[in-house]
């Protein structure tokens, strides 16, 4: 049970994800109610760390934030979270349900990369921080609807967030191009002759399309390994897994012909996503 003096915290990070990730905050919305608040307090912290570049001048004061972070998961700043309604609602679940803070800490770590403008080398690196950030979000909500205990589904929630973060990265190619940033690695721009500076001239090329089709089967791979594993997830376990749902739908809106990638942030309605988490909340139960 959540303590009185934490009520609004935890509140407060629910409308937080409403807000910045409507997505997981959906998802949420089927979590077993004891376990959602310290769900969307994890989501919470996801979607602030992820917008620190959105709220800042340049990279240095950015830094100078997620150490914030860093310092109060490690215990240094402990004391600051009362004046924070996230900090406290995270610490709380991380205390509640002994929460492995290095993964915590490697996530804070990978949204470094988010600051710059610098190239993503190669695919394995992408692969490494889709791992540190959506895979270790679906691995920490699994282990509180555990209950604290290990869920045992290290191997699935590896390939379910790197499926979701690829596609989230496709789905949101047009904005990240935009402001400078290029996800697409090194290795797979030059496997298909395509520069970088091609992507930030919104110059669209034939080269570019197959780039993009390859990093899109390569979520679909990540997808196809989920669902080979995803049986062997308890039911009890299963809801936090439940935004993966979404990675298809979307998958599909991505391929769709003569679609600019440049102009187009790709996305569905509302009534559609609640209609297929709930699916897939039906079909887990």
């Amino acid at each position: 049970m959540i303590s009185p003096s934490l009520t609004d915290a935890y509140a407060q990070a629910a409308e937080r994800v409403r807000a910045l990730d409507k997505d997981r905050w959906l998802a949420g919305l089927f979590v077993p109610a004891e376990a959602r608040p310290h769900v969307y307090a994890l989501y919470a912290f996801s979607a602030e760390i992820a917008r620190v570049r959105d709220v800042v001048s340049d990279p240095l004061p950015g830094e100078v934030r997620l150490q914030w972070w860093r310092d109060l998961i490690e215990g240094s700043a402990h004391g600051e979270a009362n004046a924070n309604p996230l900090a406290a609602a995270l610490l709380d679940t991380v205390e509640r349900f002994a929460l492995p803070r290095a993964a915590l800490i490697r996530l804070i770590d990978a949204r470094i990369f988010d600051l710059y403008d610098d190239p993503m080398p190669t695919v394995n690196d992408l692969e490494g921080y889709a791992g540190d950030t959506a895979s270790a979000l679906l691995q920490l909500a699994a282990i509180v609807l555990a209950g604290g205990k290990d869920p045992g589904t290290a191997e699935v929630a590896g390939h379910a967030g790197v499926a979701y973060a690829l596609t989230g990265l496709l789905r949101t190619f047009p904005f990240h191009a935009a402001r400078g940033q290029v996800f697409l690695p090194e290795d797979l721009l030059a496997r298909h002759g395509v520069a970088r500076a091609d992507i930030l001239s919104g110059r669209s090329t034939p080269g570019l399309a197959a780039a993009l089709a390859e990093a899109a089967d390569l979520a679909r791979d990540h997808l196809e390994r989920t669902r080979a594993l995803i049986g062997r997830v308890g039911p009890a376990i299963r809801p936090a897994f439940l935004p993966v749902a979404l990675v298809e739908p979307f998958l599909r809106a991505l391929a769709r012909p003569a679609r600019d990638p440049f102009r187009e942030i790709v996305d569905l309605p509302q009534w559609r996503k609640q209609w297929v988490l709930w699916r897939a909340a039906r079909q887990a139960g």
